[in-house]
């Protein structure tokens, strides 16, 4: 199972990416999607995810009102869209996809907030 995840940069502080997953490995609607990230020296959190079959989907509270997780189902694709971005938000970003007991991650793409 292969993800792979993209759209990550370099961004002012209040600016605004889209990052994307996507696989041709299975389709994403049948999966709980997420995206994490591990900032600098610090350890891997959850930022949101989604689950089209049960209906759900969460943030982080520091994403709150500015991130936005979205499925795709024609191009097979989770995006986040993250907006009014902070230095804090700078991290390497990872989604995941996960079935029962099945769990697959992307590579991760790097996303910089600073002036």
């Amino acid at each position: 199972v292969q993800l792979q995840a993209s759209g990550g940069g370099l961004v002012q502080p209040g600016g605004s990416l889209r990052l994307s997953c996507t696989t041709s490995s299975f389709r994403m609607v049948n999966y709980h999607i997420g995206w994490f990230r591990q900032p600098p020296g610090k350890e891997r959190e959850g930022v949101s995810c989604t689950s089209k079959r049960y209906g759900r989907t969460e943030y982080a509270n520091s994403v709150k009102g500015r991130f936005t997780i979205s499925l795709d189902t024609t191009e097979n694709t989770v995006n986040l869209q993250m907006t009014s971005l902070k230095p804090e938000d700078t991290a390497v970003y990872y989604c995941r996809a996960q079935k029962g007991e099945v769990v697959s991650w992307g590579q991760g793409t790097l996303v910089t907030v600073s002036s």
